[in-house]
């Protein structure tokens, strides 16, 4: 299940997307201070109108590439040429123009949500190296084995290099539906249990906010 937020001002259009991406975790906005307020580092992808009632999903897109790699998805009536040339160059990984079958939108947000797990599913830098399809975690040539909850959070981690990621955003990405069960202080075990295994990992704590993967 991925936390996917919609910024189209036209309400039928956006519950028709909700519909149709029912099995997510969706986020609705009509305006671009809607969408703004609800943006964070926890969203896996942005499903965008370039025309919003207070502002450009053009100005946007550049904005969240500041600080994310998340897929961004424009969704427009804009089709002129120059328009798509616009919209990827500003940052988007696809451009889907009005009218459109909402089994189209729906294939090709699964498959931008594919290739951004694809391409997050191997790190290796400064002697280390985590393969998250296999499941195998080397530092310095030597297996680690990481339990589970360990190998989550050192994804989204490395996923999101150079980020400050908060607590609460952490919390909700390891343990998703469980985290109302979750005692605060697990998210600092794990941490300290990953610094242990892995010593030298470029893991910061952000003192009042959470952790950053950098150095």
């Amino acid at each position: 299940m991925a936390k996917i937020l919609i910024a189209e001002d036209d309400k039928a259009l956006n519950d028709g997307i909700v519909l149709s991406l029912g099995e997510h975790e969706l986020l609705q906005a009509y305006t671009l201070a809607e969408a703004q307020s609800l943006w964070d580092s926890s969203v896996d992808l942005v499903i965008l109108d370039i025309n919003l009632p207070d502002g450009s999903g053009l100005d946007f897109c550049r904005q969240i590439r500041r600080t994310s790699s998340v897929p961004i998805v424009f969704l427009t009536a804009n089709d002129m040429e120059i328009d798509i040339v616009t919209g990827l160059e500003s940052g988007a990984d696809d451009y889907i123009t009005k009218p459109f079958s909402l089994m189209v939108l729906r294939a090709r947000i699964h498959a931008a949500l594919r290739r951004q797990t694809a391409g997050n599913n191997m790190y290796e830098k400064d002697g280390f190296v985590f393969d998250f399809d296999k499941m195998i975690f080397l530092a310095d040539g030597q297996a680690v084995e990481l339990s589970k909850t360990e190998q989550r959070l050192l994804k989204v981690l490395t996923t999101n290099a150079g980020i400050t990621l908060s607590r609460e955003m952490l919390m909700d990405k390891i343990w998703r539906d469980e985290k109302d069960f979750v005692d605060d202080n697990a998210l600092s075990v794990t941490v300290n249990r990953l610094r242990s295994k892995l010593p030298g990992i470029p893991v910061r704590t952000v003192y009042g906010i959470g952790y950053i993967w950098g150095k």
